[in-house]
This record gives structure tokens, C-alpha cells and sequence, in this order.
């Protein structure tokens, strides 16, 4: 049995030390107080036992939905009650296909699901843009994008996926059994999130408003997110005085001022980013200028719930731009740019052919200088696509860019780029798991 989920991350806030990671994905069921249980999972399961069956918060995930449910029957064997989704993102949603089956197994009835009533319209975007979301989501887990399209199978909103029988826009109270739940509607990650307050064990299901990470505010794959209305939920979590806190993804957390502490911390990052980036447009600075200028303090991601291993502080300043001065960067010449084949290859011209431009990225990422390497030899891909020679640097050079890199969003997009090249030089692919985990 791993360390009960409560003492770890006492531990690891209190001293500020991170031997383990704290994004575990175990599928072990710990309790956390009487008639309350965690499933640690990709995401994990909260589930409260109401004494009129169990209310779970999410469900996982599809490929650890199952699991997750075995866990909780070796707790309990009440029917499921509620499921309430804290957001639609598939790793909550998905994994609902196996509540529903355990309920048919059972004899009970199927479980009502709840959520916020964005989340509707986000299950018709997913349908929209099935294609889409399974390239994005391959690339950013560690895949190969083109492996989405290739062999049918799912779609990436199944057809099975329980849809909400029940919506609420801002706020909904209501009781299952002994037990009150306090619903709230939040701007952050989505649009259509929800924290919920329970009463009677002091306690806030928090979904992925908090994930021991740096929030991920700046996904630079996904839609907009909110930073500003992020904090104002984290602050509002933090005035309920809870004494127990759950997040989606990580650690639960005990005891009110450690709790309160690590909200107004997270509150107080993402407000003073947000601040910065908007004092520097008003001030008539580009994307650039503020992408060069603006930063969070060291010490600040080096704390156990604010490391930057998921997103980063530099995609949440472009994702605060996008929210505050839309798509245009600022110079001229990107508002409406010339085709990447056209600059490439006028770029390999002046450089005397795409090899050369090949070979001075390799010089720069062998000199560490990993950004400016990749747009030489994107200029020198967009030259001559179908060069083996240029293709073997261009694995190289992104080989090396992944592994400087701290973030799986930064790591999966140039992870995809080598594979790419990989893909051009030798035909195949060598297989690489896919991490799953929001904490590598």
C-alpha cells in the first residue's frame, strides 16, 4: 500500500521537500474521513457515502474506469447515487461507461449524472472537432499525431459517455441522504467547472482548479482559459475554512491553514501574472516583449504544488494575451505572413541551401541555443521536406529541446517533432509509452 495520500502531502508542503511525485496514479481507494474515499486514478474518484447511496465526483478516465469502480466495491456496495462531473475534460468523463455497467450488473438503478451546463456544449464540441482532439491529445500525452487518424477506433467522445441528466448555471444546493452538497460554477481551466462545497465533513471537491502543478492556465493546444476568474474561485474555496481538500489530480490536503495557504499562494501567482502581462499591454508592449520580460519567481515553481511540470508560466502569458489582445502577436509581418514553404525556402537561399541551414541549428543546439535552432531548421524542413539529411538533424535537434524542457505540454509537442523526422528518416516509429500523469 502506497503512503496514505493525507500524511504525503502534509509532508511534502510542510517541508517543501518532493521526493515522490505528488500526481500519483495508483488505482489504490484510501478513505480520508468516515464514508469518504479517494481513488488515486488519471483523474482520481472522490466518492462520499451518503447513507442514500454514493456520490462520486468524476469517473476517470475510459482505460482506468473500471478499476476505479472495483476499488470503491471493495469499500462499498451501495448503489451510485450521483456522479457529478467537475468539468467534461475526457480523463473525468470518460471512465462513466463502467459506473454504468456496475449499476446493470447490480440490479440498481443507473446513476444520475450532474454537471455545470457548459459542459453540454463542450460534449457538442468534441463531437465537432473529434479529429482534432485526438491529434492534440495524442501529441500532447507523448503520441504521434498521425497515429489518431489511422486505424478508425474510438472516437474521442464515445458514444457511451454518460451525458448530464441534470445542469445548473451558478450555483445548486441540494441533499443525497445526510449529507448537503453546495455546488459552484467556476471559470479556470473551463468553462464549465465545478467546486463543490460538502458541509458536513468540512470538505471541497475541487476538480482541477488545483492540480500540484502550475495551473494549467496556458495549454498552448486548448481553448482559452481564465485565469483571473481561476483565482477568484480559489479564494472563494478558501473562505469556507475547509478542513479537507480534494483536488482532481494530486494530493488531498488536511487542515484549514495549510489549505488556505496553498489556495491564496496559487490565487495570488496567477492574479500578480495577470497584472504584470496587462500592465506591459498598456504600456504598448508586443507578445514578444512580455514573453521576454515577464516571470515567475524561482522560488515560487519550486514549491510542491506550483512546479512547472504539466503547463507552464510562459504559455500562461500567451493565454493571457489571447484573453486580452486576441491572435495578433504584435509584428506586422505575422498579421498576415507569407507560407512557411515560401519563407524557408528564401531563408535556404540566402543561407547558401537547406543543408547549411541544417547544419547551423545543429551548431546552435549543441551550444545549448535550442529555441533559435528549431527555426532554422524549421526553415530548412519548410525548404526541403523530403531531405533524409535535414530530417536527421531536425530529430536531433528536437531529441534535445525535449529533454531540456520541464513541462509535458513543451514535451509533447517537440517529443511529436522528432517523431515526425523520425518517421521521414526511418520509415517507423520506435514505440514510446504514453505518460498518462499530469506529474512526470
Amino acid at each position: 500500500m502506497s503512503e496514505h495520500p493525507l500524511e504525503l502531502s502534509t509532508r511534502l508542503i510542510d517541508t517543501g521537500v518532493v521526493d515522490t511525485p505528488p500526481n500519483r496514479v495508483t488505482q489504490e481507494l484510501s478513505e480520508l474521513a468516515e464514508g469518504v474515499a479517494l481513488v488515486e486514478s488519471f483523474s482520481h474518484v472522490v466518492t462520499i457515502d451518503t447513507g442514500d447511496g454514493l456520490v462520486s465526483f468524476d469517473t476517470s478516465g475510459r482505460r482506468s474506469g473500471a478499476e476505479v469502480v472495483a476499488a470503491i466495491r471493495g469499500w462499498r456496495t451501495d448503489p451510485f447515487h450521483t456522479l457529478v462531473y467537475t468539468h467534461g475534460h475526457m480523463d473525468h468523463v470518460g471512465g462513466s461507461p463502467a459506473f454504468a455497467a456496475d449499476a446493470e450488473r447490480a440490479g440498481h438503478p443507473a446513476p444520475r449524472v450532474l454537471a455545470q451546463e457548459r459542459l453540454l456544449a463542450r460534449f457538442d464540441r468534441y463531437q465537432a472537432t473529434d479529429g482534432y482532439n485526438r491529434i492534440i491529445n495524442l501529441r500532447q500525452f507523448g503520441g504521434m499525431p498521425s497515429q489518431a487518424l489511422s486505424g478508425g477506433g474510438l472516437a474521442f467522445l464515445p458514444d457511451d459517455t454518460l451525458r448530464p441528466d441534470e445542469v445548473y448555471e451558478h450555483r445548486r444546493v441540494e441533499s443525497v441522504g445526510d449529507v448537503e452538497f453546495e455546488f459552484h460554477h467556476a471559470l479556470g481551466e473551463t468553462d464549465d467547472h465545478t467546486w463543490t462545497w460538502v458541509p458536513s465533513h468540512r470538505m471541497i471537491c475541487a476538480g482541477d482548479q488545483f492540480i500540484w502543478n502550475f495551473p494549467n492556465c496556458g495549454n498552448p493546444q486548448k481553448v482559452q482559459r481564465y485565469p483571473v476568474e481561476w483565482a477568484e474561485s480559489l479564494r472563494a474555496m478558501a473562505a469556507k475554512d475547509p478542513e479537507l481538500f480534494v483536488p482532481a489530480h494530486g494530493l488531498p490536503i488536511t487542515g484549514r491553514d495549510r489549505i488556505v495557504g496553498c489556495l491564496e499562494t496559487v490565487a495570488g501567482t496567477l492574479e500578480t501574472l495577470v497584472s504584470e502581462v496587462v500592465d506591459a499591454m498598456n504600456a504598448g508592449a508586443v507578445l514578444d516583449d512580455i514573453v521576454n520580460s515577464v516571470s515567475v519567481p524561482a522560488e515560487t515553481l519550486a514549491l510542491p504544488y506550483l512546479r512547472p511540470l504539466y503547463d507552464e508560466p510562459e504559455f500562461v502569458i500567451r493565454n493571457i494575451w489571447r484573453l486580452y489582445g486576441g491572435w495578433w502577436d504584435g509584428n506586422p509581418a505575422r498579421l498576415k505572413p507569407a507560407a512557411d514553404a515560401a519563407v524557408g525556402a528564401e531563408m535556404a537561399r540566402l543561407a547558401g541551401g537547406a543543408d547549411r541551414l541544417a547544419e547551423r541549428a545543429a551548431e546552435l543546439s549543441a551550444a545549448g541555443d535550442h529555441r533559435l535552432a528549431c527555426h532554422l531548421i524549421e526553415f530548412a524542413v519548410a525548404a526541403d521536406p523530403e531531405s533524409v539529411g535535414v530530417h536527421t538533424v531536425r530529430m536531433e535537434i528536437y531529441a534535445a529541446r525535449r529533454a531540456a524542457e520541464s513541462s509535458l505540454m513543451a514535451k509533447g509537442i517537440f517529443g511529436a517533432a522528432r517523431a515526425e523526422s523520425e518517421l521521414a528518416v526511418t520509415g517507423s516509429i520506435e514505440p514510446r509509452p504514453m505518460r498518462l500523469s499530469v506529474g512526470e
